[in-house]
């Protein structure tokens, strides 16, 4: 097989190798057991554990009661109404918890008739997702009765939560202090929360404001190991993520003290100037925010009560003294909504949150990834349609590229013009493979031709492959994001299977969780195959049958394997190997080489002779 065949199926087959050592060398890390846990923990119906040294009070625990259909547990309690232009929900009178929400932009499916996207549902429901604060005594004050997942608060003012309107409750412990908690909510996704604490007795004391997110039971999660699903967080410039699983990953792990005094899995983190924590999932996330330069410490809690899980994302803050006679305040947000890349960097700019945008999960190749994602939506903007935008940033990747594929093509068509000379060393040294390899290289030298130019614009799709995949996977504005004709949502694989003749006949392919679904593959997954083939027919089919048939089965393989991936992915794939083979044919044509792509397909199509037993 010559040198320019031996090189471009190097190039086909290392693709091949390392799109599936990729999950081979980094699978998905495996659960970590979890400690012991103490069943007398307080769940999320229950106040926080006390400062160090306060007598414990009597926790209720999670009720052991069936679980209820969500909108049977917003029954449950009195609420106040939750309007925005994106958001639609309820705020819980029981324990002033943030507990219902829904999106009024995203729904679950295609169907403009489906459900909005649920966010938070309350405690009660099958999988309860909340945000709540409070105050916790100090050691100073262990006595004071403050307010808990079971108080019963009043609305102050406001009779419905809007843009316009915030919501003042209010509770009094009937000792002297009086709590109130005002919420107002921005036309996003971002709550601002101002507690305070009125001391209307004669003591000084002191109390410490907190916040927290609870999920209980384990969500449904994807489970695919290039997105974080779990808690999230930063703490001045530091990252750090929680999977469901147990498994605790930070860029340092010397920053987390685990606190052996709760009986939980436990890990604090101390923020000095800036950090935020919650949870995050493919596209929704929650994020508890103090304001920028306050102290508080991060707690990343699993717990068990009453036999179910809960996980919980807390931000406790440095006690408050609170002399008689007056008022003290602090005020902290709280995001809830979709993970819109434009929405995170607006908050991180105006309001100061660190880090805020690395709650979208780009990965290692962050470098790559964030400007991918950059230039795409910058395109979509421009253009209107994600699909067309895909085709355009090819198209910039091909051109930025060019010098190296010119360099590499010119390369290929020198080796192709040295073929005859090659031919007469293989014939005078014989079967001297040492000789055979030194006078190939000093032909290489003398006529300045490098035999790996050829693999190198293949090699380096590959960073951009993955990286175009991981946006394509994890960011929002890819979510349901149509292109032409029956292409409605990019961020899945082409819906069309081989295997009813793309709808024509009446029943339907297999569905994707099913083995059989490898083989039903749509229309872009073939044309990407097809030029992929068309690619090889630039170039003679390699002389050895073993190689000449490896060769041939590439294009198939990477077609059945691709076919299950994004839509847009494949899309990007056929955009490029259609420019490849463009860049190719004008470039060899250009340095005098002959592309005969015609007789290349017609000679691959005979039948191959047998051979002589």
């Amino acid at each position: 097989m010559d040198e320019q065949n031996r090189n471009m199926l190097l190039a086909a087959v290392l693709s091949f190798v390392v799109i599936f050592g990729w999950f081979l060398i980094f699978p998905p890390e495996p659960p970590t057991d979890l400690p012991p846990i103490d069943a007398s923990q307080p769940g999320v119906d229950a106040p926080l554990a006390p400062a160090p040294g306060a007598p414990a009070p009597v926790l209720p625990g999670i009720p052991p009661s069936p679980e209820l259909r969500r909108a049977e547990a917003i029954e449950q309690t009195a609420r106040v109404p939750v309007e925005t232009p994106r958001l639609t929900g309820s705020i819980s009178l029981k324990g002033g918890r943030i507990d219902d929400l829904a999106l009024n932009d995203y729904r679950v499916a295609l169907d403009p008739e489906s459900e909005n996207v649920v966010l938070f549902s309350p405690s009660g429901a099958e999988q309860p997702y909340l945000a709540t604060y409070g105050w916790l005594p100090t050691i100073q004050n262990p006595g004071i009765a403050t307010p808990d997942g079971n108080t019963m608060w009043a609305v102050e003012s406001g009779s419905a939560l809007t843009p316009d309107s915030p919501v003042t409750l209010v509770w009094e412990n009937g000792a002297g202090l009086v709590f109130r908690r005002e919420i107002s909510v921005d036309d996003n996704y971002m709550f601002t929360v101002r507690q305070s604490v009125e001391n209307t007795g004669a003591t000084d004391i002191s109390l410490a404001p907190f916040g927290y997110i609870a999920q209980i039971g384990v969500p449904e999660v994807i489970g695919f190991f290039i997105l974080h699903e779990g808690a999230i967080g930063a703490a001045d410039g530091v990252s750090f993520n929680y999977t469901y699983e147990g498994g605790w990953i930070t860029d340092s792990m010397a920053d987390f003290e685990p606190d052996s005094t709760e009986a939980a899995q436990v890990e604090k983190v101390t923020a000095a100037e800036t950090g935020w924590l919650g949870f995050t999932g493919k596209y929704w996330a929650s994020a508890l925010i103090p304001e920028k330069g306050q102290q508080f410490v991060q707690v990343y809690k699993y717990l068990e009560a009453n036999g179910r899980q809960e996980f919980r994302t807390e931000m406790r803050m440095p006690s408050i003294a609170i002399p008689a006679g007056s008022t003290q305040e602090v005020e902290t947000r709280l995001f809830a909504g979709a993970k819109e890349m434009e929405l995170l960097r607006e908050y991180e700019r105006d309001l100061g949150i660190e880090r805020f945008d690395y709650m979208v999960d780009w990965g290692w190749f962050w470098f790559l990834t964030r400007p991918i994602f950059d230039v795409l939506h910058w395109l979509n903007i421009q253009i209107g349609n994600m699909g067309w935008s895909i085709i355009i940033l090819t198209l910039i990747f091909k051109t930025l590229l060019f010098p190296l594929a010119w360099k590499s093509y010119v390369s290929m068509s020198k080796m192709k013009k040295l073929q005859p000379e090659m031919e007469k060393i293989k014939e005078k040294v014989g079967d001297d493979r040492m000789k055979l390899q030194q006078e190939m290289m000093a032909l290489y030298k003398k006529e300045k031709v490098n035999p790996a130019a050829g693999c190198l614009p293949i090699l380096l799709q590959i960073p951009i492959f993955f990286s175009l995949y991981k946006v394509l996977f994890v960011t929002i504005e890819v979510r349901q994001a149509p292109f032409i004709l029956w292409i409605e949502d990019l961020s899945v694989r082409d819906p069309t299977s081989v295997l009813n003749l793309f709808g024509i006949l009446p029943f339907a392919p297999p569905d994707p969780t099913s083995f059989l679904s490898i083989f039903s593959i749509g229309v872009f997954p073939i044309v990407m195959g097809i030029t992929m083939w068309m690619q090889q027919k630039l170039n003679p089919a390699p002389t050895d049958p073993t190689q000449a048939m490896i060769f041939s089965w590439i294009p198939w393989v990477f077609m059945f394997m691709l076919g299950q991936f994004a839509s847009g992915l494949v899309i990007y794939w056929c955009a490029n190997n259609i420019l490849t083979f463009v860049q190719q044919y004008a470039i060899m044509r250009s340095q005098g080489v002959d592309v005969d792509f015609f007789g290349n397909v017609k000679r691959s199509l005979k039948r191959r002779p047998k051979k002589d037993a």
